[in-house]
């Protein structure tokens, strides 16, 4: 059994402390948490979970490290502390233990990273002997492995666009949704997800990947996007009210050009509210999210993954595919060498032990 810890324990890490548990190769050892209240707690609790698992969470992050665990799952969200974020990984990097997570966009095409996440993590490796894989959904599956494959069933490829199409009144996350994307905020205030360069920085590593992949040079990476007001107020479930005139909806694309048109490209449509842009791609099945990969060509190949968890949730679902993405990779990672690895490195595993079983 492969000794794992789960690092955080928000929308990612409680489905994280679910995965580990219900993997027949590892074994949760620990839990780390921020917030004094949940210090203590089951993990079992934490999780959601129907069981206690005797695993009480704790905030003594050298203590943990210090028993030398094989993995750890870093769930701790590092879109608006990226130097902490990245502090804590090569922190346990440097232990020696095998690291998945999900944040910090620029490492997953690490061939690209800039110096400043890239050579920390390599020096933490060269240390430590510990491992990184840093992957999600979009960006992550949906625009690297899923596409990939996908293109392998075609006879000519003339684009392969992937969009993620997704109603953010679901996403419990405030910081991102309202600081970061910018919705409920004014129509001249600019996003941050919307600066010129930003879209590149997180999704142009998937771009880089896929081209890589697929044997082409790219001539450069470009954006485009636009955004749409509310008509009305709406209020939402998790985050409150949002206020009519305020940006409502966003849809950006990031480019990769080969001969001077667009082949590669990543498309995102986010609404706070279906009313919002009712004109832009919507899920098929007109639920509150999507994942698409639609490759033109002969033939044409259209595949849609709708994920649910926690009560129907496409949200929760989304982040739940990552993590099962992640915490799949563990034992692999752990008989491979140490080092700093992408998608593409990575075989997408399948749920073996897993298939009619509840782990005991």
């Amino acid at each position: 059994m492969i000794s794992t810890v789960v690092w955080g324990t928000g929308n990612v890490g409680r489905l994280a402390i679910r995965a580990v548990e219900a993997h027949p190769a590892l074994q949760l050892c620990a839990v780390i948490v921020h917030n004094p209240a949940k210090v203590g707690r089951d993990a079992g609790e934490l999780g959601q979970l129907d069981r206690l698992l005797g695993v009480e969470a704790t905030d003594d992050i050298e203590a943990v490290l210090a028993a030398r665990p094989q993995a750890v799952v870093y769930a701790a969200s590092g879109d608006i502390r990226p130097d902490e974020a990245l502090s804590d990984i090569t922190r346990a990097v440097r232990s020696g233990a095998v690291v998945v997570s999900p944040a910090l966009y620029p490492l997953y095409d690490h061939l690209s990273a800039p110096p400043e996440f890239r050579d920390p993590v390599l020096a933490a490796v060269a240390e430590g002997g510990g491992s990184l894989f840093a992957s999600g959904v979009d960006p992550g599956w949906g625009n690297d492995v899923l596409p990939l494959l996908l293109s392998g069933l075609g006879t000519s490829i003339d684009v392969i666009r992937c969009q993620e199409i997704f109603d953010y009144s679901t996403y419990d996350q405030p910081d991102s949704v309202r600081d970061l994307v910018g919705m409920g905020r004014p129509m001249d205030h600019e996003p941050m997800m919307l600066m010129p360069s930003i879209p590149t920085m997180v999704w142009g590593g998937q771009i880089r990947m896929m081209a890589r992949a697929l044997g082409v040079e790219l001539d450069e990476i470009r954006e485009t996007s636009e955004r749409r007001a509310l008509d009305a107020t709406v209020t939402t479930r998790t985050m409150g009210a949002f206020e009519a005139g305020t940006q409502g909806a966003i849809r950006f694309e990031v480019q990769g050009i080969v001969g001077g048109e667009p082949r590669i490209v990543i498309e995102h449509v986010t609404r706070i509210h279906a009313s919002c842009a009712p004109d832009w791609p919507m899920p098929p099945d007109g639920g509150d999210g999507a994942h698409r990969v639609v490759i033109e060509g002969r033939p044409r190949i259209e595949v849609t993954i709708e994920a649910t968890d926690e009560g129907e949730n496409r949200s929760a679902g989304g982040n739940a595919t990552a993590v099962g993405r992640l915490v799949g990779a563990i034992d692999w990672l752990v008989e491979a060498e140490p080092g700093l690895y992408d998608a593409l490195d990575i075989p997408l595993r399948p749920a073996i032990g897993r298939l009619g079983r509840t782990k005991s």
